[in-house]
């Protein structure tokens, strides 16, 4: 997980949120981590994470068995034809079986797959590389939605 987050701190314009007990965000997403891009150093408005690592499971989201000692799941947004290639669906027509408690397999996101999001629970050998490849597009997806809102905020204030 250190090594993930190690990583996307590397990215240029990245800001990794790791919320801790005693801050500002809530004790359910204490020990988790957030990916933006966010050149200023801030957490953008109005604006999801391209990544998440969560290390417990949620009220919505317990199949990947996260409670478990040592699970954690990395969460990426990908485009269309990245799940699909990397689940052999469609993220709206999700129909196979999975066992979404496996480890190191790229599988659609548990709840948010048919939105485009794929996990990894426990990325290792045989997914590791393909995760940071897969983080790098997000980062770089993201970077392009920024430069576009603010290119066009900047044409607006000049009308």
């Amino acid at each position: 997980m250190e090594q993930i987050i190690a990583t996307v701190r590397g990215f240029v314009g990245a800001l990794v949120v790791v919320p801790e007990q005693g801050g500002d965000f809530p004790e359910l997403v204490w020990g988790d981590a957030f990916f933006y891009y966010a050149p200023d150093g801030g957490v953008p408005a109005n604006v999801q994470p391209y990544g998440t690592i969560v290390t417990k499971n949620y009220p919505d989201d317990a199949v990947s068995d996260l409670d478990s000692p040592g699970r954690w799941r990395l969460n990426i947004h990908v485009d269309r034809a990245a799940f699909r290639e990397l689940t052999g669906e469609e993220p709206r027509s999700l129909t196979r079986p999975r066992d979404y408690a496996a480890a190191d397999r790229v599988m659609p996101h548990p709840v948010y797959g048919a939105l485009g999001w794929v996990s990894v629970v426990n990325p290792g050998e045989r997914t590791t590389e393909t995760a940071v490849q897969l983080l790098r597009s997000a980062h770089d997806a993201a970077r392009a939605r920024c430069a576009r809102r603010h290119a066009t905020r900047g044409s607006q204030e000049n009308d």
